[in-house]
């Protein structure tokens, strides 16, 4: 079993290494031996980040721009944070918190209070906050849904970069089948990436799922990626075929000896849809029970304070967030420094 870490890795990293392909059993993915390298790449990805959030964040700044803290700074507060998707329930409980602490710390400035804010975002965005990890079963399947439009293909093709370079085999499963132009799109990702792809023209979204989670078993894969068909959650005939689906997926596991199949469901999102990617969450959450979400499309007028609504409603795992096109833009989710990036 192996994660992602988003800090530094566990006494599980510094197992003994194996000469066979692929990671070690029980050992956890570690970060890039070039550390410095790491670092550096991790910090221009978090200024590309900032520069995505940076119309928000320069909203939420202004409220900060005067000499003393007051009732009319609390008030603007409040809008700017609504103004960002923060949601009604996350932006009445970051004010309330706010006010506490202010009084707790004797805060004497705006400057001072920001800092309070970018603590107190932070602890409500901390739930969501998690590795993905793979295993303890091989393969560990995945489905992924989302919307069309969200990046969902895309963002399937980066997660199997990232896989595949922290050492795991990866089978993509083309099972969109609706979409004309979806199962070119993940050939193409897999041929990017090197790894194999299951895939039917034509063919039914659950058969081609059940035969990929078979083929990973067979074929000793890591992971399995399953590409599904983009739904509106408004659109009840389509979710239920989603769900059928995963039951097919199930199925599939069962006859493969797998005792949790999938073992994520993880839900692709666009950053810019605000408070429809919370209706979103809560649809395919209660459809399909999701285990976490990935946040595409960090990069333009996505405003970012969904996630303090998710947070507050659906505190389902972030694993991922994106802010552009590259294969090596997915980084894991950190609180703090989304919280930083928001309120910079």
């Amino acid at each position: 079993m192996f994660s992602f870490f988003k800090k530094k890795p566990s006494p599980l990293s510094a197992a003994p290494s194996s000469t066979a392909s692929g990671p070690t059993p029980g050992a956890a993915v570690q970060e890039a031996p070039d550390k410095a390298a790491s670092a550096a790449q991790r910090h221009s990805w978090l200024g590309k980040l900032k520069v995505g959030l940076g119309k928000t964040a320069a909203g939420i700044a202004s409220v900060f721009g005067g000499a003393r803290i007051d009732e009319a700074l609390f008030e603007d507060l409040e809008s700017a944070l609504l103004m960002a998707d923060a949601g009604v329930s996350a932006t009445t409980h970051l004010i309330t918190e706010l006010r506490r602490l202010a009084k707790e710390s004797k805060a004497e400035t705006p400057e001072q209070l920001k800092a309070l804010l970018v603590d107190a975002l932070a602890r409500l965005l901390a739930p969501l906050e998690r590795s993905l990890v793979i295993g303890p079963e091989q393969p560990t399947v995945m489905m992924v849904a989302g919307v069309n439009g969200a990046g969902k293909t895309t963002t399937i093709g980066k997660l199997t970069h990232r896989l595949a370079d922290q050492g795991a085999t990866v089978l993509l499963a083309a099972a969109d089948t609706f979409r004309a132009a979806a199962r070119e799109q993940l050939t193409v990702w897999a041929e990017r990436n090197t790894v194999e792809i299951v895939s039917q023209e034509g063919g039914d979204p659950a058969a081609v799922s059940y035969d990929a989670v078979c083929a990973g078993k067979a074929r000793k894969k890591d992971v399995v990626l399953i590409d599904t068909a983009g739904r509106l959650p408004t659109q009840m005939h389509l979710m239920e075929e989603l769900k059928k689906m995963q039951r097919v997926v199930a199925k599939a596991g069962v006859a493969s000896g797998l005792a949790h199949c999938p073992r994520e469901v993880l839900l692709v999102i666009d950053g810019n849809t605000g408070q429809n990617a919370l209706a979103q969450v809560r649809a395919f959450d209660d459809a399909l029970g999701l285990t976490g979400l990935i946040i595409t499309k960090l990069d333009g007028t996505a405003k970012g304070g969904v996630l303090a609504a998710i947070a507050r409603e659906r505190p389902i795992p972030v694993y991922f967030i994106g802010v552009g096109e590259k294969l090596e833009e997915l980084e894991t989710f950190n609180a703090r420094e989304f919280a930083q990036a928001l309120l910079q």
